[in-house]
């Protein structure tokens, strides 16, 4: 009886000391969890106010990817003006297709990735942090919902794209893991981007990593999403709600959209109807009914932004905003800088960085006039910037 009381003391001893030492341990991972997050939070100040290059690197706009076009779309002057404007930093698209190897994705080709340190030099030289944004078309991305081998050599990629651009500074450089993942399977989506996340760590073990929900990087995704193991991440999500006004004329949208023109912002049921008749049928023409009916304004933008804010706070994780905008082409000016202005005051509020579409294309913050392109004096106003 003695004996089985010793042992069962020596064995509840032990679990209290087990215990203890999981307790200790349990400890000191969160506060080296709570550090680096706390270094994610830090360099999260360096992209409070970014803008995007589209169609240098990425999207381009007649699929060619050459040396004369990647000279001549964005240059050193570009840069000087985006810093001048205001901005901290440029989400720097670039689409993997033209350097990716398939069965071979590990050795990027030299010569293509000379012209990339190019673009990448004329940035930093600026003065401005860099996102280095992989950015590919919606075909690369299907297979990498489909397709597990797909996914393996991507991760080959960005471990050898990260290893190589690790020598730089990692407080002005960031690498995102993939541009609008289009993933109807949030939970694959989840598995992929810690298998992809991991590999950029194993490249580049100093910088920090962003990552995004499934499902195109809405706000909605990322609220779904947990976050990763990886501490030095921040979450991004992005905003163009309602997309029904934010994408009115663009001819990639959905086709009724090509139709119209000068829908309101602010909406409201009366000032709808005149655009309910630019819709060709009754199915998209009450569409415009419900967006009026929704009262888009500056307190429903609020409402959708503040659910991401008290996302990031639950998790402890910084959050940025890297894409919204308005397609400019059909929205009447005076609304397309209002929602901009709302916006950009909505994620200021809740202390989220952010990231305006684009420089130079169709949502874009310059203008060209005879030939050069010079600021676009009210959209600088709506970003509260000079």
């Amino acid at each position: 009886m003695r004996a089985r009381t010793e042992t069962a003391m020596r064995s509840s001893c032990g679990v209290r000391v087990l215990v203890g030492v999981v307790a200790l341990l349990m400890a000191c991972g969160s506060l080296l969890g709570q550090d680096a997050s706390g270094l994610a939070f830090r360099r999260a100040e360096h992209l409070r106010r970014g803008i995007n290059l589209s169609h240098w690197f990425a999207q381009s706009i007649d699929g060619t990817y050459a040396k004369a076009h990647f000279d001549t779309y964005d240059t050193a002057q570009d840069m000087a003006l985006i810093k001048q404007m205001g901005f901290d930093d440029v989400r720097f698209t670039l689409n993997p297709a033209p350097m990716f190897r398939q069965g071979q994705a590990d050795r990027i080709p030299a010569d293509y990735l000379a012209m990339v340190d190019g673009a990448v030099k004329l940035i930093l030289d600026a003065g401005l942090a860099i996102i280095i944004d992989i950015h590919p078309d919606s075909d690369f991305k299907a297979r990498l919902a489909t397709d597990d081998v797909a996914v393996e050599q991507f991760e080959d990629f960005w471990r050898a794209l990260a290893r190589h651009y690790s020598t730089l500074d990692p407080e002005r450089v960031y690498f995102e893991i993939l541009n609008e993942p289009e993933f109807k399977d949030r939970y694959r989506w989840a598995g992929v981007q810690e298998r992809l996340a991991r590999a950029i760590r194993e490249g580049a073990p100093q910088h920090t990593i962003i990552a995004a929900g499934a499902n195109w990087s809405s706000n909605t995704e990322l609220l779904f999403l947990e976050p990763l193991r990886d501490p030095d991440i921040i979450y991004n999500f992005h905003f163009y709600d309602p997309h029904i006004f934010t994408h009115q004329g663009a001819t990639w949208s959905t086709n009724f959209q090509h139709y119209l023109t000068k829908l309101p912002y602010p909406s409201t049921p009366e000032n709808v109807q005149a655009a309910v008749g630019q819709a060709p049928d009754a199915v998209n023409q009450l569409l415009i009914v419900r967006y009026g009916y929704d009262r888009w304004n500056a307190e429903r933008v609020d409402a959708e932004i503040a659910p991401v804010a008290a996302w990031g706070k639950r998790w402890h994780v910084p959050v940025t905003c890297n894409e919204f905008g308005v397609y400019r082409e059909a929205a009447a000016p005076e609304d397309r800088l209002r929602w901009i202005h709302d916006v950009r005051a909505a994620l200021e509020k809740y202390g989220i960085g952010w990231a305006m579409w684009d420089y130079a294309g169709g949502f874009s913050v310059v203008v060209n006039q005879n030939g050069a392109r010079v600021p676009d004096e009210g959209t600088l106003r709506a970003l509260g910037l000079k």
